[in-house]
């Protein structure tokens, strides 16, 4: 799993059919720093959110799959969570 940023939307009219109905977004992975790092990825929703809203999202095929209640797929990246706040501490 790794924290990321909404960044985009997309549309497409033709998609498979175990796409049907999933919105699609487009997130940028973050560092712990909260810093944009790497390139961007397609998760599919599955908490509805936005446009520069803080997501956790899983990278793995099983994960995607029993997240969104079916079988495996061609869905490997979902997004999981809204993030609110990330307090991490002070090393010492």
């Amino acid at each position: 799993m790794f924290l990321a940023r909404v960044v985009g939307k997309i549309a497409a009219t033709i998609k498979h059919d175990d796409l049907r109905g999933k919105k699609i977004l487009l997130v940028r992975p973050l560092d712990l720093s909260l810093s944009p790092t790497g390139k961007s990825v397609i998760a599919i929703d599955s908490v509805d959110a936005g446009a520069g809203d803080m997501v956790l999202v899983a990278d793995e095929g099983n994960a995607a799959a029993q997240v969104l209640g079916m079988e495996r797929g061609p869905i490997r990246t979902v997004i999981v969570g809204v993030i609110d706040t990330v307090d991490i501490p002070e090393r010492e």
